[in-house]
């Protein structure tokens, strides 16, 4: 960065002032007192400025700076004109900074920062000395910082010969920063996000190698090998055309390690975690235990292995044993004394092996690569290719992962980083014999001593000192296991007026009662039997109706529900439950099980509770309060809409809230437990009420990260509810199982759900709101196919149904998709009056969400119909709002809009990015059918661009997608590739 011009005199020590000038160049030339903007004047007094500004604080003389405004061809009165603009300058900035010193003037006394380009300069050098001390984060969020201070073209507007000159070196330094910050992304893993920007770049820059180079790393890695190729062999082609010349080496040595499928390619050479809002050094381990007690050898021999770490490829342990033998408490007190051993960070997670549903390694994957600061748009779908960037990121950091409660070591294999430097502890209640490389510890039960001594810890050294002997049989009627001691011990510490041998008495006779059981489980159970039977009353009914609830976790408002208690009485119950540890604090007002107690709880639940439709009750108000509370989202999200008076009522209440952020914000954060509850309740008697509560969580369907449970859900009660005999629930089930099939693209299985609900619905009589909307979506799903004399036909009969039962928000959605059919059949007058009219509706309802997909259809129709700055308009409204409300299919469709846009306004370069970006956004959602039409406008932008090998790739992807769907799209394709031979 030798060339690039240094300011050095313009900055003092020292903050400026609020009032201090400042001045810009990385843009217009503009001054600034404060936040007040100042009139620079002419171009001519703004190029004397700029010349002044850019001197690095030296005098300019008269001859220079005339040369510099006018070149060879001065004016006549050049000098005067000169004179005048310094004059006028000297008026608007500060007494002393424009100075006349030996025939010239000087710009002095500028503040550190003053000067865009210095600040750009400075953090430019911070960004070169962090990358060379191998911080690539902070590097990368320095440069990004930089590159933020150009406000487009440098010197815009400035006449004159020098400003000619220093805007084209500038922009050639603007160009190398952008180069070496994408250079970063690549080495940080960021494959799918820099593409975007990549082909923006090369089509802006079409004879630039150094950022095709780039482009076909990134699509490379992001598994789009034929399309990495085709961009060498447009630049090969351009550069003959253009030049006469032959790629640089380089290039050429990288396509042939592309063709070579050269493993070096495959990973960065030194990934870190990208900086980002979530912690890029994650420090997820649970909370030691203060009272932690002996396991010395172990602690030690763990230790030593972890200590190793630093030489070896992995360093991977695993820890064996039965339920409640405190495999977990030792792990998470190693991996506490490790940390120091790991800088770059330590990650946890429950695997929920002893549970009936183990958590997925994908799912897992997903959520370890957020904490290292991956972006979502960047975190692949499948299996391997997360194992592979999980992998890629851990390279050369030095991480240390505790994986507990582990099914078996196929769950675990994916989810072991494999780079040195980084460790794995892995807990479960199998011994992972077949986990290559690991040290296998096989925990057992407590020493009688370590025992006593854990006992001793939570009761008092004064009570266990004066009834030695009968704490010695309490621990050993605990089996010496130490989640049982510590849940006998911590009920012998809420009773001062018990002795030890009061405690004892009652374990020997549980004991007595389950000598047929095995020793660990017995001593477990017989502890379980004694906390919960000195529980008092109010207490044991929150322990065992609060087990009967699936989900991992709970909050303390649905606990409420399934309590029928108070907010504030349920937190007290539910403290007292987490001081005698049978239940957890999972975060601030969310509880969870221990696996084993919550299979306890469920027991005594089955035997205890009376009348045991006090069960099913309880389940019911949970589910009520989840129908009452989302019934409450869905109407904050969409005023006025008539969804909300057809569900069923609910006898609990729900949550309210103040607006539609925290109303999202609660429907994400409870998705899981939601959804759970859901499929909880397919059964007769309370299937109604859980269709419902899915038909009004149908955001979670257009999220992306609840999609497939949203599915897998919506079939579960479309079963229960056929197996049932209620046309009711199975109807509106299959409407939610309909929209989810066709959110994912699969629009056969689609069309088959949805004809089937409306046969349920018949004329609507028995269920109207389900007729209205089993029209409406066979009508979308006939739009997708390009049946659209069906699809006419359908959303005519939507909009006559939705009047019928006043649902103006049922009926602007019909008429915004009739609007959709109307455009591809050629009547685009009549699309834009119907889109327009369906928005309107939504506006006057107050609809945010539902209104942007009305601009969405609006901006289509504006489109085609040439009015493109009005539908620019539209659509980037709309996507704002899908992007503030987490709608990532919504959003990824409405770039794609803007490619097509883009297109039709002949900028072929904004179109690739756009396009490249809504391709990324759309993986694991939206379907093959949706990416083939991507990828078919991503050609077009290309072909605009001249990268046609590269548009030839995409070209044959869309066509093998759509010959493979049976789409008529692929004929459109067909026509792009002629002449080209079709693969």
């Amino acid at each position: 960065m030798d060339d690039v011009p240094r300011v050095p005199e313009q900055r003092r020590p020292g903050p400026a002032e609020p009032t201090a000038l400042s001045f810009g160049v990385l843009g217009p030339v503009r001054a600034r007192r404060g936040d007040e903007a100042l009139n620079t004047g002419s171009p001519q007094q703004r190029a004397l400025l700029a010349a002044l500004l850019l001197r690095e604080g030296r005098t300019a003389t008269a001859a220079e700076l005339i040369d510099a405004l006018w070149g060879e061809e001065p004016p006549s009165q050049a000098l005067a004109a000169l004179r005048t603009y310094a004059s006028r300058l000297r008026k608007v900035l500060d007494p002393g900074v424009l100075v006349s010193e030996s025939g010239g003037y000087a710009v002095r006394g500028l503040g550190e920062g003053a000067l865009d380009l210095a600040v750009a300069q400075d953090l430019a050098a911070e960004a070169e000395k962090a990358r060379a001390a191998g911080d690539l984060c902070h590097a990368r969020e320095v440069l990004s910082r930089a590159l933020t201070l150009w406000d487009g073209e440098t010197l815009a507007g400035v006449p004159g010969p020098y400003a000619e000159a220093q805007r084209v070196r500038l922009e050639e330094w603007r160009l190398q920063l952008l180069e070496s910050r994408l250079d970063m992304d690549l080495e940080q893993g960021c494959h799918a996000e820099a593409v975007s920007e990549l082909t923006a770049l090369t089509a802006a820059h079409p004879l630039r190698e150094r950022p095709r180079e780039l482009l076909m790393l990134a699509l490379y890695r992001s598994g789009r090998q034929a399309e990495a190729l085709a961009v060498y062999a447009d630049t090969r082609r351009l550069l003959a055309e253009e030049l006469g010349v032959d790629p640089r080496p380089g290039l050429s040595e990288l396509q042939q390690r592309i063709l070579r499928a050269d493993p070096g390619l495959a990973e960065p050479s030194a990934p870190q975690a990208e900086p980002a809002a979530v912690p890029v050094r994650p420090a997820q381990l649970p909370a030691t235990v203060s009272d932690f007690t002996g396991r010395a050898a172990f602690v030690a021999e763990l230790g030593e292995v972890l200590a190793s770490a630093e030489g070896r490829v992995m360093a991977v342990s695993a820890l064996a044993g039965i339920g409640g033998v405190g495999k977990t408490t030792l792990a998470v007190h190693v991996a506490h004394q490790a940390r120091a051993a790991f800088p770059d960070g330590q990650l946890y997670v429950d695997l929920q092996g002893a549970g009936p549903r183990s958590a997925e390694p994908e799912t897992v994957l997903g959520s370890f690569l957020r904490a290292l600061g991956t972006a979502d748009s960047a975190i692949p779908d499948s299996l391997d290719e997360r194992a592979a960037l999980y992998r890629s990121v851990l390279d050369g950091r030095r991480v240390l992962v505790l994986l507990d409660n582990a099914r078996d070591a196929a769950q675990v294999r994916p989810l072991l980083p494999g780079t040195e430097g980084c460790a794995a502890l892995v807990t479960s209640r199998v011994r992972m014999v077949d986990l290559a490389g690991a040290h296998l510890v096989d925990l057992d039960v407590m020493s009688p001593e370590e025992a006593l001594a854990l006992f001793t810890k939570i009761v008092g050294e004064e009570r266990v000192a004066a009834e030695r002997e009968a704490a010695l049989d309490v621990v050993a009627a605990c089996g010496f296991l130490p989640l049982a001691i510590r849940i006998a011990a911590s009920r012998l510490a809420a009773r001062r007026t018990w002795t030890v041998s009061v405690l004892a008495a009652k374990l020997g006779d549980e004991r007595r009662r389950l000598d047929e059981l095995q020793a660990g489980d017995l001593a477990v159970k017989a502890t379980f039997e004694l906390g919960y039977g000195q529980l008092e009353p109010a207490q044991q009914r929150a322990f065992r109706l609060l087990g009967l609830a699936d989900g991992p976790d709970i909050s303390l408002a649905a606990a409420a529900a399934v309590l029928d208690l108070p907010v504030e009485e349920t937190e007290d119950v539910l403290e007292s439950l987490v001081d005698t540890s049978l239940l957890e604090s999972a975060a601030p007002g969310r509880y969870r099980y221990h696996d084993l107690v919550r299979l306890y709880a469920r027991a005594c639940a089955e035997r205890d509770e009376w009348p045991p439709s006090e069960r099913t009750a309880a389940l019911s108000r949970l589910l009520d309060f989840y129908l009452a509370t989302v019934g409450g989202v869905y109407l904050i999200e969409r005023p006025g809409d008539r969804l909300v008076d057809h569900l069923a009522t609910p006898e609990y209440p729900g949550l309210t809230f103040s607006d539609r952020h925290a109303a999202q914000d609660w429907l994400y954060a409870e998705a899981v437990s939601l959804l759970a509850c859901v499929r909880q309740s397919a059964h007769p008697g309370m299937i109604g009420h859980a269709v419902d509560v899915l038909w009004a969580a149908v955001d979670l369907a257009e999220s992306g990260t609840n999609s497939k449970e949203y599915e897998a859900v919506a079939s579960a009660l479309r079963e229960a509810a056929r197996e049932a005999g209620d046309p009711r629930a199975e109807a509106r089930a299959l409407i939610s199982l309909a929209y989810a099939h066709s959110i994912t693209g699969r629009f056969d299985l689609a069309d088959e759900e949805a004809g089937r609900a409306r046969e349920l619905t018949g004329d609507g009589a028995g269920d109207p709101l389900a007729g209205c909307w089993s029209y409406n979506i066979l009508g979308a799903i006939a739009l997708y196919q390009s049946r659209h004399d069906d699809g006419e036909r359908y959303f005519k009969r939507a909009i006559e149904d939705f009047r019928s039962v006043g649902d103006r928000s049922g009926e602007a959605s019909a008429l915004c998709n009739l609007s959709r059919t109307y455009l591809a059949t050629g009547r685009t007058d009549a699309a834009v009056a119907l889109a327009r009219q369906g928005t309107a509706m939504y506006d006057d309802m107050g609809h945010a969400l539902k209104g942007a997909n009305g601009r969405y259809a609006l901006g289509l129709a504006l489109t085609r119909s040439g009015k493109l700055a009005e539908a620019t308009r539209c659509l980037q409204l709309a996507l704002e709002v899908f992007r503030e409300s987490r709608q990532r299919l919504w959003e990824g469709m409405t770039l794609f809009r803007l490619a097509e846009l883009d297109l039709a306004a002949r900028r072929p370069a904004q179109a690739a990015a756009d396009a490249e970006t809504a391709l990324t956004l759309l993986r694991g959602i939206g379907g093959e059918w949706r990416r083939g039409n991507v990828l078919t406008v991503l050609g077009r932008a290309l072909n605009g661009v001249g990268q046609l090998d590269r548009a030839q790739v995409c070209w044959r992807e869309a066509l093998e997608i759509f010959e493979t769907l049976g789409a008529p799209e692929a004929d459109e394709v067909r026509a792009l590739l002629t002449p080209a031979s079709v693969a």
